[in-house]
């Protein structure tokens, strides 16, 4: 039981993990629930997990470094069970004026690198593009309008 304790914190130090994560890590080892259960508990305890450090950090890195938009992280910690409190906490990560500076050098870096000629096809790239990345609808289009002229 040891070297499983062992293992499953190292796997939460090494980087910060929701409690989702390390369900199914744990399920990996095949143990009975009570075991699984004490293991969960001991880890919280311990500061292995903390969902909303997990939430903030996952917010920063997907933001900052892969030019994820507001709701795009919002459907990923959804998906990894994360509570709308923490959520909530966690998107005060990203400042406002650098979510929209981040936001319109993606836009802008994107529109010069689409090779459509100017018009609807162009413009489907476009919004299609900021759209998977998570970015909100309203500031999409006002920025097409803006290149658009």
């Amino acid at each position: 039981m040891k070297e499983i304790y062992d293992k499953i914190e190292y796997y939460c130090s090494y980087q910060d993990r929701c409690h989702k994560e390390v369900e199914q890590k744990l399920n990996s080892f095949f143990l009975i629930p009570e075991a699984k259960e004490k293991i969960i508990i001991h880890l919280i305890e311990h500061k292995f997990i903390d969902e909303e450090r997990f939430a903030k950090s996952f917010v920063r890195g997907k933001h900052n470094y892969k030019g994820w938009g507001k709701n795009r992280i919002i459907q990923e910690l959804k998906f990894r069970e994360i509570t709308k409190r923490n959520i909530d906490i966690a998107l005060k990560e990203i400042p406002n004026d650098i979510y929209l500076e981040n936001f319109h050098t993606l836009a802008e870096k994107n529109w010069a690198s689409i090779k459509e000629q100017k018009g609807p096809k162009k413009n489907k790239k476009f919004v299609d593009f900021l759209l998977r990345k998570g970015y909100e609808s309203s500031l999409i289009y006002d920025k097409l309008q803006e290149l658009n002229k």
